[in-house]
């Protein structure tokens, strides 16, 4: 069947993600990281676009951003591209490394502008990768809160306020709120890694599943609840990497 055609934003903005080909890992380590920031930056300045916040994950990345002198598709090409070649020659690869398509959905309202902003900076939260939005490094909420190095602010901010002091206060307040935000989600599912699980694990004290299984019931339910109610983990999963049994986590409430 033939790809339906993107939906073109009214206003220009969209929300994009890009994704690890079969999910697989884009970033090994944090010199990676920096190099795909490296080459936003890079054709930020070519392209003339406005990104108003990202999150870099280990598979993968959302951008919020607004095309002017180019077209989204173009953009995207040229910054998953420049990116590509730079990994596959550094880790002597060849092919693909990002999904053929990247996914977009068009922000057409100041409300939903908030949204997807408040999405992109929890998302490391909802992975339950950190304890709050201010641990990951990787996202653009810095950039709000220091120096400004490649996120243009003042959009967001002025949707608050135009006293800027007024609008950081209310800015963080919506940004920490907890809510059901939904983006994407009605036409993707992704999955966290067994390794992003482990790491999760070992975030809570949990080096080893034997480590595990020798903590008090209670202790050891209340971890095995908090993977449950994280996003992209499936209890089959769960039971894979802990070694405890389906019927027991589905029990845990």
């Amino acid at each position: 069947m033939p790809r339906k055609p993107r939906k073109k934003s009214k206003t220009a903005i969209y929300h994009i993600m890009l994704r690890g080909i079969n999910k697989q890992t884009i970033f090994e380590d944090d010199n990676d990281k920096h190099k795909f920031l490296e080459t936003l930056a890079k054709y930020k300045v070519i392209s003339c676009f406005e990104l108003y916040g990202y999150c870099l994950m280990d598979n993968h990345v959302h951008l919020l951003m607004m095309e002017t002198k180019e077209p989204i598709s173009t953009i995207m090409k040229r910054i998953s591209s420049s990116y590509v070649y730079w990994y596959n020659r550094k880790y002597h690869r060849c092919g693909h490394l990002f999904q053929e398509r990247f996914k977009s959905e068009s922000v057409e309202s100041a409300r939903y502008f908030i949204t997807v902003l408040r999405y992109i900076h929890q998302n490391p939260l909802r992975a339950g990768l950190v304890e709050s939005v201010f641990d990951c490094k990787w996202t653009s909420i810095h950039e709000y809160l220091h120096k400004v190095h490649i996120t243009d602010i003042d959009r967001a901010l002025n949707l608050f306020s135009s006293d800027r002091s007024i609008a950081m206060e209310q800015f963080l307040s919506h940004t920490q709120k907890e809510n059901t935000d939904q983006c994407f989600e009605s036409n993707q599912k992704w999955r966290l890694s067994d390794d992003q699980v482990r790491e999760i694990l070992r975030t809570r004290g949990v080096n080893s599943n034997s480590m595990l299984q020798q903590m008090d019931r209670e202790s050891r339910y209340a971890v095995l609840a908090h993977l449950k109610k994280l996003e992209g983990v499936s209890i089959r999963q769960i039971s894979r990497i802990t070694g405890v049994s389906k019927s027991i986590i589905e029990r845990i409430k």
